[in-house]
């Protein structure tokens, strides 16, 4: 059973845009705390941006002022809108419980794909 399917991702230039969405099975998206994470070429998945169940955000440094994070909870949505991307942003982005237990499993992930 699919329970977290992203999408939105692409190829976009340095400086564009992207706005990806993050659909979630009801028992996710109202256990608590949504996240973007990210896992660039040879790196661990890192938390990218969170949003609570009351619409609190927080960033990680490296994108702040870039991205935002936002959830609808009607459509048990969480999107990221991605602006002045930069190639080091180039990773497949994930979505996600904030707090993740060890049988918790991930969805596809989006690429994103920033060209110089």
């Amino acid at each position: 059973q699919v329970q977290l399917v992203e999408s939105g991702g692409g190829l976009v230039q340095a400086g564009g845009s992207l706005r990806l969405s993050c659909a979630a099975s009801e028992s996710i998206f109202n256990s608590g705390a949504m996240a973007w994470y990210r896992q660039g070429p040879g790196n661990q998945r890192d938390v990218v941006a969170i949003i609570t169940k009351r619409g609190s955000t927080d960033y990680a440094d490296s994108v702040k002022g870039r991205f935002t994070i936002s959830r609808d909870n009607a459509i048990n949505t969480v999107y990221l809108q991605m602006n002045s991307l930069k190639p080091e942003d180039t990773a497949v982005y994930y979505c996600n419980k904030r707090y993740l237990a060890q049988s918790d499993s991930w969805g596809q992930g989006t690429q994103v794909t920033v060209s110089s």
